[in-house]
């Protein structure tokens, strides 16, 4: 499996396991070096004029993410390098007859893969801080909170991997510990439903396809949340572990929250992208049918994990067919769904109305620039006089050449 838990991967196609290590750790090598970027473009190359409480929210997501992958990832290599030894080198850190502890192989991996789940959602929560005020027409609701709560999950997501090994044989006190830090985590999180939920109430909410998603990823997301707390907890979590339960509310997460996030920045960064629109009716069908298909996909998941279906099986007991039958029907209508996606992306790039620098009269940077950006952004830095999400306050989103000859050298 993509554990690669040994002993087995020990005893497996040791070339083929050698090859995915090595590839494993040069893609993480990459991460690292790509998150190192991030963190010091934030920190040292924002516009002079840029306060901190005037940062992008999407940005203050990107650093969270970026910091946890630094911590996470090199853990996930030394563990991975541990078993390159073991296949290649005649170490016995993970070879149980030999004295080693598989056990170990589980700590190093779910340290930083369980992270990941962070590390693919975390950005996406950044775009749903700019996507609900901009299509709301509202100052975002709580923005110290928000920013505050993605480096909250950044620290907080770093202890919370046991709760993949409560059927390991964990001491109670390391579940107990455990079981309070994985409920902690959802703390944060909850922080920035409530404040997208406050942004949207009052609002002049505009129904465009971008905001169709991002409504959608809230259902979604709460949905997966509440699956998640409840397995958090480690008496419920060692009777539904490796059932579809879990598939059931991984998705909700990382589909119903992860790809809904993406299509909703897609969905609002296209026209600064390219220039052009998206058709909206054609949006709002592949909408239609990737929320139908997700829910129709996976929440019989949920029933069929407490009914007691394993995961990572090909036979099951005839009792599950009725609802494996409706998952694979709405896994269909989200195959479905692609398409009407790919014909407005294709005939939208080539021949969509054009969308001027700013269709959305959004306050923050890119949106003004030219559409899509000439290479350096522009011809001088910007000076920022308000923040992002002002909306309702007057400003407007003409740039303003810095005074200082050093900035626009």
């Amino acid at each position: 499996g993509w554990t690669a838990y040994p002993p087995l991967s020990l005893v497996t196609a040791p070339i083929a396991q050698t090859m995915w290590i090595l590839a494993i750790v040069l893609v993480g090598t990459s991460s690292i070096l790509g998150s190192l970027n991030f963190v010091i473009t934030i920190l040292m190359m924002k516009v002079p004029s840029m306060k901190w409480d005037q940062v992008p929210l999407f940005c203050w997501a990107i650093l969270a993410t970026s910091l946890l992958a630094l911590f996470s990832t090199p853990v996930l290599a030394a563990g991975l390098v541990l078993l390159l030894f073991d296949l290649n080198f005649g170490t016995s850190f993970f070879k149980p007859d030999a004295g080693g502890n598989v056990v170990i192989y589980q700590h190093l991996f779910w340290f930083y893969s369980h992270p990941a789940v962070y590390l693919m959602i975390l950005p996406i929560f950044g775009i749903m801080s700019e996507v609900i005020p901009v299509h709301a027409r509202k100052p975002i609701f709580g923005y110290k909170a928000i920013a505050y709560s993605s480096v909250a999950i950044c620290v907080v997501g770093l202890f919370v991997w046991v709760h993949h090994m409560f059927t390991s044989g964990t001491p109670g006190w390391m579940r107990m510990f455990f079981t309070i830090s994985t409920l902690i985590v959802a703390v944060p999180t909850g922080v920035k439903i409530f404040a997208w939920v406050a942004t949207l109430w009052g609002g002049k909410i505009r129904f465009t396809t971008a905001m169709l998603f991002a409504i959608g990823l809230l259902s979604m997301f709460v949905m997966g949340g509440l699956s998640g707390v409840t397995m958090g907890t480690a008496p419920f979590d060692v009777h539904v572990h490796d059932t579809y339960y879990v598939v059931g509310h991984f998705h909700y997460v990382l589909f119903g929250g992860s790809v809904f996030g993406i299509y909703a920045g897609i969905y609002h960064w296209f026209p600064k992208m390219t220039g052009r629109m998206l058709n909206e009716n054609w949006g709002r069908v592949h909408f239609a049918l990737t929320f139908i298909g997700t829910n129709l996909t996976f929440l019989p998941m949920h029933e069929l994990g407490l009914k007691g279906m394993p995961r990572r099986v090909a036979m099951y007991d005839p009792q599950f067919i009725d609802l494996n039958q409706i998952c694979t029907f709405g896994s269909f209508v989200l195959a479905i769904s692609v398409i009407p996606f790919a014909i407005n992306m294709i005939y939208s790039w080539l021949k969509g109305p054009l969308a001027g620098d700013n269709p959305w009269q959004a306050l923050t940077l890119e949106w003004t620039t030219s559409s899509p950006p000439a290479i350096e952004n522009w011809e001088v830095l910007p000076v920022v006089t308000h923040g992002p999400y002002d909306y309702g306050h007057g400003h407007s989103t003409e740039v303003q050449p810095s005074a200082t000859p050093e900035a626009s050298a």
